[in-house]
């Protein structure tokens, strides 16, 4: 894919990664049953003890992790190597991921990735992660260098560290079994995102589409479930999403109770109180607070080739709005 005269930029939503055996046999998306009363009287307690989304969690395990530049004289590849340190920015993403999708869970439920290659590239769009020719474990993020160049320097090298991350959960994340709607995966995208500090100041809540529309639209509606239902809900969407199908009703109400179409409701509603106020996460950022934890220590390996290829031709592409 190449740039055109007036791109639209989007960043596309890949399958989450599945391992390379058998997959099991499509079942219900239900949770784990929660123990009545006795279990709501812990639920805070229980929640906190869960959502220590601080400590490093170590995946099954480490993936290799590869950068691949397409064109070292292009502008966006020069300004990639001037303000990233590509090693850490992949690193942190991972940890990022990794923490605040799967903290308190066990390994088992961490996909398999087993590698991770960063390609920059010319081409129309954002970004998008998909599996390599190789199989699914084997992941790959292709970051335009196109819209690296078009993004303004004071705000260059916060994007690229936001876009890395939110393609990273794709590389992680759990899609029941194909069937989630594409707005949740990419909400879930951008939620962890706003959690590692890098939502673009253009960003507001927003309750003027569906709730699934995707991106920060979807991302903040998962941010108030956290303040709503506790700080490991979307770790329970996402684990209630893995290797089964996506059954609407029953993922949510296991996870908060209630229909969506009502937690939607029950979020739009309190949008007039703060519409255009920034998140606490925000607020932390501002004040110098930024989600920023030591990383584990991953091996990496960095190539560099002039090559040129085509996109993979059925990647289906969501527009960024």
């Amino acid at each position: 894919m190449t740039s055109s005269t007036n791109p639209t930029y989007f960043q596309t939503m890949s399958p989450a990664p599945t391992s390379t055996s058998t997959p099991p046999a499509p079942q219900s998306s239900a949770l784990p049953p929660s123990n009545s009363a006795e279990a709501s009287s812990t639920t805070n307690t229980s929640r906190t003890s869960q959502s220590d989304s601080t400590k490093p969690v170590t995946p099954q395990r480490k993936p290799l992790l590869r950068l691949e530049l397409r064109d070292l004289s292009s502008d966006g590849t020069r300004a990639f190597l001037r303000l990233i340190h590509a090693s850490k920015a992949l690193e942190d993403a991972v940890d990022a991921v990794l923490r605040h999708l799967y903290s308190g869970l066990d390994t088992q439920c961490i996909p398999p990735t087993r590698s991770i290659t960063l390609v920059l590239r010319s081409m129309g769009g954002v970004a998008y992660t998909t599996g390599s020719d190789l199989d699914e474990d084997h992941k790959e993020i292709y970051f335009s260098t196109d819209y690296i160049n078009s993004v303004p320097d004071s705000r260059k090298k916060e994007e690229m560290l936001g876009v890395i991350v939110h393609e990273m959960v794709h590389c992680w994340q759990h899609n029941a079994l194909g069937t989630a709607p594409g707005g949740l995966i990419e909400g879930i995208a951008d939620w962890v995102r706003l959690k590692a500090g890098f939502a673009p100041p253009h960003w507001r809540r927003r309750g003027d589409s569906d709730w699934d529309a995707g991106y920060e639209r979807t991302g903040y509606f998962l941010e108030w479930l956290e303040e709503a239902h506790g700080a490991d809900v979307v770790r329970r969407i996402n684990e209630g999403l893995r290797g089964c199908t996506y059954e609407s009703d029953v993922l949510w109400k296991d996870c908060c109770g209630k229909t969506v179409k009502q937690l939607w409701k029950e979020y739009k509603d309190g949008l007039g109180e703060h519409d255009d106020k920034p998140s606490e996460l925000e607020s932390k950022k501002a004040e110098g607070k930024s989600d920023k934890t030591a990383s584990p220590s991953f091996t990496n390996i960095a190539t560099q080739t002039a090559s040129n290829s085509t996109d993979k031709d059925n990647l289906a592409a969501l527009n960024k709005t």
